[in-house]
């Protein structure tokens, strides 16, 4: 794995800028299925993400903060609004326009199992990826690379001639962070990637991420309901209700002393471990 080039420069550059991003779904009804409301899941939200540094996306089940994660790769179509990624709005592209960054910004699913093709090995799962974005490569050189990255995220290389029903959920969610290192990304969108699994496993998974971030210089997206986590990894933190952002800052601040009632709820919700 080659080092990020994003070293360079200001540190607090942002790498993605979201302006009044705005994710609307028509509500329809009766029998011709006409539009009758329309449903806000996300509704006029900002925030940056500089090089290097992680923001928390932190909300209960329906909150919106999934939604976000999925229009900034265009899984789902933003109603309004931008995301500036280096300055230029990915919003508006095209597929075809988008698919140069898609390298660059990685998305890590809440359930690895669902996001692994079940009858591809886990060598070969890797290197798909390597012949999308690296064609330069010969498959002796691809064989290496997917070795280096099983290594990384605390695997070995012999695993990768077994099929992701045969791992944990743990083990699954390490090969999920290796298929989405491959492509050697700047950006990490991280939806839930520990809230399928054991409380020892969460802890092993997300100082994997920890280190990865540091080795790399990698910013990341991290979304999560749970405060502990958010607490553990995130440089900043957005706490969303209803769509809507209800407080922001750094996140050891929001979380010791939060100013909005619905944070405070939230907080108490929670056994502080």
């Amino acid at each position: 794995m080659t080092p990020q080039h994003q070293h360079q420069g200001d540190s607090l550059t942002p790498l993605l800028e979201v302006r009044d991003l705005k994710v609307h779904f028509p509500i329809r009804s009766g029998i011709l299925q006409r539009q009758t409301n329309v449903f806000k899941a996300v509704d006029g939200v900002s925030f940056s993400v500089p090089q290097g540094k992680t923001m928390g996306l932190l909300g209960e089940s329906g909150s919106g903060k999934t939604t976000i994660g999925r229009a900034l790769v265009k899984l789902v179509a933003a109603t309004s609004g931008e995301a500036l990624w280096k300055g230029e709005d990915i919003l508006p592209m095209t597929e075809r326009e988008f698919r140069p960054l898609r390298r660059r910004i990685q998305y890590i699913f809440q359930d690895p199992f669902g996001s692994l093709n079940p009858r591809m090995t886990v060598a070969r799962i890797i290197s798909e990826a390597l012949e999308i974005h690296f064609r330069e490569l010969n498959a002796g050189e691809r064989g290496d690379r997917v070795a280096a990255l099983l290594r990384r995220v605390g695997l070995t290389p012999e695993m990768g001639t077994r099929y992701p029903h045969e791992f944990s959920g743990g083990q699954r969610q390490r090969i999920g962070i290796a298929r989405a290192l491959a492509v050697e990304p700047e950006f990490l969108i991280c939806d839930e990637p520990v809230s399928a699994l054991d409380v020892s496993v969460q802890a092993q998974i997300v100082n994997l991420l920890q280190d990865i971030q540091e080795e790399l210089g990698l910013a990341m997206l991290f979304i999560a309901h749970d405060l502990a986590v958010v607490e553990h990894i995130s440089d900043s933190v957005l706490v969303l209700h209803r769509g809507k952002i209800v407080e922001s800052g750094p996140s050891r601040e929001v979380l010791k002393d939060p100013k909005d009632p619905y944070t405070r709820e939230l907080l108490a919700a929670v056994p502080r471990i």
